[in-house]
């Protein structure tokens, strides 16, 4: 990616997680443009961006975590105001995607997830780009171009240089069966067996392990999910896998959203060591279990391909000797 390339471009943040706009922007070589976001005392919103962005390509970078309603607000608004502006295309930067576990009809429900996707397109996106979606099947409640990056080639670094001769000896474990797919692909890039969770949720934010399917015992464990919430389903799970004999037990999510008592189920789970990345801003008193990488490198290079009209596929996939592509 070269200086020619990012100055070609426009990056705007909201106020969710401007250290990650950040170091972004410190990836491209780009700085920040100007935008002066108020919060009028009624609760109302109003976002002005301080310099030209016609003809230009504006990537919008914010993630709609808590406050999930006002974040997501901020981020419509800067959409609607770079198109306003005359942008040549606005793409939507949502490294974690509110609303995402509210993607299907329950009785009289709406369908949140769905309804979030419409309001980011009437806005005025062109394009969107997320981290890890809760479900796959999000993509499809969008009409534009979006992209799905995954954090678990860096989880797989992460543990590759963590763990050392000890991999030999790990499990990757998906705590559910809804997470079979995302768990899987870690073990291959890892090269080691997947284990599963067989669960029940008798109410949101709570969970009981039935079954564990497969062999944890004086395994050194790997639990993979999307996002750890309020931590209550970890804390079953690491317990029993530690019930069934498992020698250590990591985990890695890649949203750390941390609400209610997160930090308090964290440190009581045993778990050893719980990796998630930056997607949403990481509030004061984590755990000292808690290990954070940056999306800023995987973030930067998306966007600057996306610019360049490149492929963004081509980050995720390596080819065998065949030429075929391989995870």
């Amino acid at each position: 990616m070269g200086l020619t390339a990012a100055s070609e471009l426009k990056l705007l943040a909201g106020t969710a997680n401007l250290p990650l706009a950040n170091e972004i922007a410190a990836q491209l070589g780009a700085k920040l443009t100007t935008v002066e976001v108020k919060k009028f005392s009624d609760g109302e919103y109003n976002v002005l961006i301080g310099e030209s962005v016609r003809g230009k390509d504006v990537f919008v970078i914010q993630p709609t975590s808590a406050p999930v309603n006002d974040n997501f607000m901020e981020l419509a608004l800067l959409i609607d105001a770079a198109r306003r502006a005359s942008a040549h295309r606005v793409i939507a930067v949502i490294p974690y995607y509110g609303y995402a576990r509210q993607d299907r009809l329950i009785g009289r429900s709406p369908i949140s997830a769905a309804l979030v996707a419409s309001i980011i397109e009437n806005a005025g996106a062109d394009a969107v780009v997320c981290v890890d979606l809760h479900s796959s099947g999000i993509e499809g409640f969008f009409r534009v171009p979006i992209d799905d990056l995954s954090a678990i080639w860096m989880f797989a670094e992460h543990f590759k240089k963590k763990l050392g001769k000890e991999l030999k000896n790990a499990v990757i474990v998906s705590p559910d069966v809804g997470g079979v797919k995302r768990a899987r692909n870690l073990a291959r890039l890892l090269d080691v067996p997947l284990t599963v969770l067989d669960k029940r949720r008798p109410e949101p934010n709570a969970s009981e392990i039935i079954h564990v399917i497969g062999e944890v015992s004086g395994k050194t464990c790997i639990i993979a999910d999307d996002m750890v919430d309020t931590a209550s389903t970890l804390l079953p799970a690491v317990k029993s896998l530690h019930a069934k004999g498992a020698k250590q037990v990591f985990a890695c999510a890649s949203h750390a959203v941390f609400s209610g008592k997160a930090f308090e189920n964290i440190a009581a789970s045993g778990v050893k060591e719980l990796i998630v990345t930056n997607s949403i801003l990481l509030r004061p008193g984590a755990p000292k279990n808690v290990t954070q990488v940056s999306l800023a490198p995987l973030l930067s290079e998306a966007i600057i391909r996306i610019h360049e009209n490149r492929s963004v596929s081509e980050l995720f996939f390596k080819r065998n000797s065949q030429g075929q592509k391989t995870l």
